[in-house]
């Protein structure tokens, strides 16, 4: 189904993924010069989490707004993406396969609006963040954004090897956001993770895990640090 108005085109889909088809969600800016392209992944899919949760969102309206093309999904298993449920003792693999797939195919889906590769963008909340931390070793992406990343639930890696360039002008941008009174991924814990890669976070006083009453702070920060 594809919707239309003013601002953007956007439609429902599925999308090719490894263990079966994934849910997903895809729009287009109102600019006829997208930015580069943006894919979002969402919390732990044994808590509840899909693609609908409040700050996958934020984040999706936010990159719309700053003129990338969008996409969100359900990771396999999760609502009506076909395949295996992420299971405890999963090392998330299997998810980063699924952005993988979902970056592939909307880079393909959209390279004649680019006249080169386009800018890639992953952006995840929670176990989200963890695996965009993942699939980042693969997808060389030139902008990562993490929202309370789990970071010690996936024992996520350093990000540092994307800082591997001559040219400081060219390193990706990384942005980190989190909520001083989260008790679902402490900020000691992304601190701890940030710390030896002298990567800045910036911290919501009074967020809790969710961001509740403080999406608007968030959607705000992400906007004031992604333009261009």
């Amino acid at each position: 189904m594809t919707a239309h108005n003013s601002q953007k085109l956007s439609r429902n889909l599925f999308i090719d993924g490894p263990a079966g088809k994934l849910e997903a969600v895809l729009a287009e800016p109102a600019s006829p010069s997208p930015r580069g392209i943006a894919v979002i992944a969402h919390p732990h899919p044994l808590y509840g989490g899909t693609m609908n949760n409040k700050v996958v969102h934020t984040l999706f309206k936010s990159f719309l707004e700053l003129e990338f093309i969008t996409a969100k999904f359900n990771f396999r298993g999760v609502e009506q993406s076909e395949g295996p449920l992420y299971s405890g003792n999963d090392d998330g693999m299997g998810e980063v396969e699924d952005v993988v797939a979902v970056a592939e195919a909307v880079t393909a889906e959209y390279a004649s609006r680019f006249d080169s590769s386009p800018a890639l963008c992953l952006a995840g909340f929670s176990f989200g963040g963890a695996i965009q931390i993942l699939a980042a070793q693969r997808l060389k992406p030139q902008q990562v954004v993490l929202v309370a990343p789990a970071v010690e639930r996936l024992s996520a890696p350093s990000l540092s090897f994307l800082q591997d360039t001559q040219d400081v002008q060219s390193a990706p941008r990384v942005l980190i956001i989190q909520g001083d009174q989260d008790d679902v991924v402490p900020l000691k814990t992304v601190l701890d993770w940030a710390a030896p890669q002298e990567l800045p976070i910036v911290v919501v006083p009074g967020a809790e895990h969710f961001f509740h009453r403080r999406l608007h702070i968030l959607k705000r920060i992400i906007l004031d640090s992604c333009r261009p």
